[in-house]
C-alpha cells in the first residue's frame, strides 16, 4: 500500500497575480505547484503552511480562506492536498527549494504545467477569481 501524505499548498496573491513555483528536483521536476509542504505531526494546516513558506522562499504569510482538499494518487504516494488563499506579510520570494517563480494573474495560470494535484485548486481559482 502507497503511503499517505498531507500537505498544503499556498495561493499566495498579491496585486491580482498568484505565485506560482516550479519544482526543481523529484518525481515532479519542472512541474508548477504553489509553494507548501508536508503538515508535521502536531500542526494545523495554517501553521504548517506559514512553515513551510519562511523555510521555502524566505517570506511571511497570513492564511486565509480554504479553496479546495484534492486527493491525488502518484506513483510514490498518494497526496491529499489543502490548498488555501493567502497574502504576503513581509519580504519577497527568495529561490532556495524551486527553479523558478512567476507572479501570474489568475486568467493565465494554465499557460504552465502543473503537478497533477494542484489542477482542481487552478481551475477552481480561475473559475471564481476572474
Amino acid at each position: 500500500m502507497k503511503k499517505s501524505i498531507d500537505v498544503v499548498g499556498a495561493v499566495i496573491v498579491s496585486d491580482h497575480r498568484i505565485l506560482c513555483a516550479q519544482r526543481a528536483t523529484g518525481p515532479l521536476a519542472e512541474m508548477w505547484e504553489f509553494p507548501g509542504g508536508k503538515i508535521e505531526a502536531g500542526e494545523t494546516p495554517a501553521e504548517a503552511l506559514k512553515r513551510e513558506v519562511t523555510e521555502e522562499l524566505g517570506c511571511q504569510i497570513s492564511v486565509d480562506e480554504r479553496i479546495t482538499t484534492t486527493r491525488y494518487e502518484y506513483d510514490f504516494a498518494l497526496i491529499t492536498l489543502m490548498t488555501f488563499y493567502c497574502r504576503l506579510l513581509t519580504g519577497e520570494p527568495e529561490l532556495t527549494e524551486h527553479q523558478a517563480v512567476r507572479w501570474l494573474p489568475a486568467a493565465d495560470l494554465s499557460q504552465l504545467d502543473w503537478a497533477p494535484a494542484d489542477v482542481p485548486a487552478v481551475q477552481l481559482i480561475q473559475a471564481t477569481y476572474m
